[in-house]
């Protein structure tokens, strides 16, 4: 079964010029990076890693960025010393994200981008990574259940995987649709489907059943009016979740 939505690729597509326009019609997936990159860090390092170059804090931890777009994500932390895998199944978005990496010379080498889906990826990519990021991705895919057991097929033992979405609940499709798209126009409109947001009681439950024990779950909030975001103590539209791949399932 795929997890591709040949919809979501199509419209998200359509970005490709502007991916990388901070000011554009995805400035909130922009300044929603530093804080995606800290929560990375952070469970890394709660979950055990130690870090040895405090330049480069997560030099030699090995991360697949699925569902990876143009690189935004993916880029930022390579700037912190990880080797990061950036999958996505957008054709043009990997070509956008190949060519602005060129720009960086100091991060091209450690960073590795592939046209693929993660069902297409994980059989000989098992166990290979420290972390694996489904970062504003869940929402979008078809099978979420096969999505995550994939995204886990792919982590070492002991590895994390960080998962941000939107939970389905109506505050969130009035906030995150309603508001955001059709009246703040903070997200081009026709970017997410309510019926496709995701509750973090589910997400944990998928990943209980791949081997994962949930350490975190986070609720997440954005200032529309500086495009701002931050944590929050409430989970109601946005939020982080963060596991542990505890023991081998079969999948």
């Amino acid at each position: 079964m795929s997890t591709v939505d040949p919809r979501e690729i199509e419209h998200l597509s359509k970005f490709k010029n502007i991916w990388w326009d901070e000011n554009g019609p995805i400035k909130l997936l922009h300044s929603f990076t530093p804080l995606r990159v800290q929560f990375v860090r952070d469970g890394l390092a709660n979950a055990g890693f130690k870090i040895q170059n405090p330049a480069l804090p997560l030099e030699g931890v090995k991360i697949a960025d699925v569902g990876c777009g143009g690189g935004i994500l993916a880029e930022r932390l390579a700037r912190i010393g990880a080797h990061v895998t950036g999958i996505d199944a957008a054709t043009e978005l990997i070509d956008i994200a190949k060519e602005h990496v060129k720009l960086d010379p100091t991060i091209s080498e450690r960073v590795n981008y592939i046209q693929t889906s993660i069902e297409e990826f994980s059989p000989e990519n098992e166990k290979l990574y420290d972390a694996v990021i489904a970062s504003e991705v869940i929402e979008h895919v078809e099978n979420p259940e096969i999505f995550l057991k994939e995204c886990v097929r792919i982590l070492k033992p002991s590895g994390s995987i960080f998962v941000t979405t939107i939970n389905k609940t109506l505050i969130s499709w009035l906030g995150a649709i309603v508001i955001a798209e059709y009246i703040l126009n903070l997200i081009p409109r026709g970017t997410h489907e309510w019926n496709k947001f995701i509750a973090p009681h589910q997400v944990q439950h998928m990943l209980d059943n791949c081997g994962c024990k949930t350490k975190l779950i986070h609720g997440l909030k954005v200032n529309p009016l500086t495009s701002q975001w931050s944590w929050s103590s409430f989970t109601t539209i946005n939020y982080g979740l963060h596991a542990v791949k505890e023991r081998e399932t079969k999948i």
